[in-house]
């Protein structure tokens, strides 16, 4: 199984890294990391609002910047970080290749 997770959207579901360890699942997930609650600021967008610079600064995770292999292999999931669409591809291809949980960091 694959799951896409976009890294603000995450931090709201981070616990279930420790649950897919724990359950010990067959998931790679790819975690799109922009550093910021782009889902939010698409919200605001969508109503009209113009925010400033402080509610701009409350909508970006990148100070400091989230390591997520670090976070998940803290809650027992192995991780890798790409910073290419082909190194992405080589770690999904090497983590379907094997039991348990993994984490690709896809750095966007």
């Amino acid at each position: 199984m694959v799951a896409l997770q976009a890294d603000g959207s995450a931090m709201y579901t981070v616990q279930g890294l420790w649950t897919q360890a724990r359950e010990k699942l067959d998931v790679t997930t790819v975690i799109f990391s922009n550093r910021k609650y782009a889902i939010l600021l698409g919200e605001l967008a969508a109503v009209g609002a113009n925010p400033g610079r402080t509610a701009l600064d409350m909508l970006d995770i990148g100070s400091p910047d989230l390591d997520w292999v670090r976070m998940a292999q803290s809650m027992g999931v192995e991780a890798a970080k790409a910073d290419t669409l082909e190194r992405c591809t080589e770690l999904m291809r090497d983590s379907f290749g094997r039991s348990g949980p993994f984490v690709i960091e896809l750095m966007t």
